[in-house]
């Protein structure tokens, strides 16, 4: 069960990798498309633009759908849930370091500067 999850973790994050997938998931947040819109603000080929929807299809990140002769595109918002449920951790990872790290150079801070003229007891 847990080598499926990070096999498919490992499928999500090779998708996101490339800003032409990426940009092709922000276009279908907005709604479907057809694969001729997800490949218009491209300058690739339709095959090209077929090769990057398949990666985003075999990550289960869209969902495609042949209405005749049109192939249109839904984003299948799942896998970027858990995509995201996995990066939370390392949110709070980073989150409770950079609090530690804010701490201690208060504290510097504190030590270092010097105490105001006229506060001498």
């Amino acid at each position: 069960m847990v080598e499926l999850q990070i096999s498919q973790l490992d499928t999500v994050f090779h998708a996101l990798g490339d800003a032409t997938r990426r940009r092709m998931l922000r276009d279908l947040s907005k709604g479907e498309r057809t694969v001729s819109q997800l490949a218009e603000p491209f300058a690739i080929s339709l095959a090209a633009a077929s090769k990057h929807i398949k990666v985003l299809e075999h990550a289960g990140l869209i969902r495609r759908e042949i209405r005749g002769r049109t192939h249109l595109c839904r984003l299948e918002p799942g896998p970027l849930a858990s995509a995201h449920q996995w990066l939370t951790f390392y949110e709070r990872f980073w989150t409770g370091r950079l609090d530690v790290l804010e701490r201690l150079l208060r504290e510097e801070d504190a030590r270092n500067t010097p105490a105001p003229e006229g506060d001498d007891p």
